[in-house]
């Protein structure tokens, strides 16, 4: 009886929460004399609010992509009305018309900022060093692709080309490839685009949180597989002779191995960890990892939710000396939810490795 009474309360406060939005953008139609038909008006306010919940049904998935935009404006759109709400009722500004007009405008200056950010990735760079012997090493990170109908073939595409522009020596695909299942990626024929990359060392990557809620493992790694994409499992493997590369588990998987188990024996050549999800960066660094790198917080995807996520993990974006470890964390090449992105971007990062160590 409390997970339903829990359910219950979410829902009541999720429904009231959608009905203030409502009734919000309803006094301003009034204010511009264009509302019409109420009861059609709060039955589309309504369907719209709980689409993200109907698209979970097979034959509603269409909803998904409503619900997924509405996400944005639920957010947004609730930040903009409470301060809407505080002018009109304790300063002398009384006007809907205009307060309500600056609003949406600012709402939709947002949905298009977003967007942008979201669909238009950038390149950053990072150049490292290692005490360890060994050439110069070139990787391509990212994280967090979500592929699927809205971060989709095309933005795949994008990525792609930057990633063959940098020439790297090996790309390291950091987890949430897809978004839950990966039908999308094999009816939109993603793997053709994938197949295009080029690297020395071939093109590696780990699962995410969202491998596992799609329930799909071992489709997804063979359709990788097929993909040219070769997926790391709580497993170590030496890479070209070139240095150790560790998989690790998402911790959304219980049972995965500890980090100090997969551990290469030789310190001979340097050691890089993929983990999808930065939880505990102490356990990396005591094993004895070079370089640690991880996705999954989006930097919020939206502000202000990166303040969020900075709260929970040591570090939620960037890069990071931890003792003689070297972490970083992206915040993703795609995007969760909405397909928008405000605080934060799409990226592709470029990593330098210059090693120090005897022998160079």
């Amino acid at each position: 009886m409390g997970k339903v009474a829990s359910i219950i309360i979410a829902v009541l406060i999720y429904g009231s929460i959608s009905a203030y939005l409502g009734w919000n953008f309803k006094k301003w139609l009034e204010s511009i004399h264009i509302f019409r038909w109420p009861v059609l008006y709060w039955m589309i306010v309504f369907l719209v609010a709980f689409s993200p919940f109907l698209g979970r049904v097979s034959w509603l998935s269409p909803f998904s992509v409503i619900g997924n935009y509405w996400m944005f404006f639920f957010e947004y759109g609730l930040i903009i009305c409470i301060v809407v709400n505080i002018i009109i009722f304790l300063t002398p500004l009384k006007n809907v018309t205009i307060i309500g007009s600056v609003a949406v405008g600012l709402l939709v200056i947002l949905f298009g900022l977003g967007t942008y950010n979201a669909y238009s990735p950038v390149t950053r760079h990072l150049d490292i060093s290692i005490n360890k012997s060994g050439e110069p090493l070139r990787l391509v990170v990212a994280s967090d692709f979500h592929l699927g109908i809205l971060s989709n073939k095309g933005h795949l595409q994008r990525f792609v080309d930057l990633a063959n522009e940098a020439k790297p020596d090996a790309v390291l695909l950091v987890g949430d490839l897809v978004d839950d299942d990966p039908i999308w990626f094999v009816e939109d024929g993603m793997d053709q685009v994938m197949k295009q990359l080029r690297a020395t060392y071939g093109v590696y990557g780990v699962l995410g949180n969202h491998e596992y809620y799609g329930g799909k493992i071992p489709l997804f790694v063979e359709e990788m597989k097929g993909a040219n994409v070769q997926i790391l499992m709580d497993e170590t493997i030496l890479v070209g002779d070139r240095f150790y590369l560790t998989g690790q588990e998402d911790a959304t998987n219980k049972k995965r191995k500890a980090i100090a188990e997969l551990k290469p024996s030789d310190e001979e050549y340097p050691w890089i960890v993929m983990n999808h999800t930065p939880y505990d960066l102490e356990l990396p660094q005591k094993a004895g990892a070079d370089l640690h790198l991880s996705g999954h917080t989006h930097l919020g995807q939206l502000w202000p939710n990166n303040f969020i996520t900075n709260k929970i993990f040591e570090l939620d974006y960037g890069h990071m000396e931890k003792g003689s470890m070297h972490t970083l964390v992206s915040s993703g090449f795609g995007f969760w939810g909405p397909p928008m992105r405000i605080g934060s971007r799409s990226e592709l990062w470029i990593v330098d490795i210059n090693f120090t160590g005897e022998g160079n």
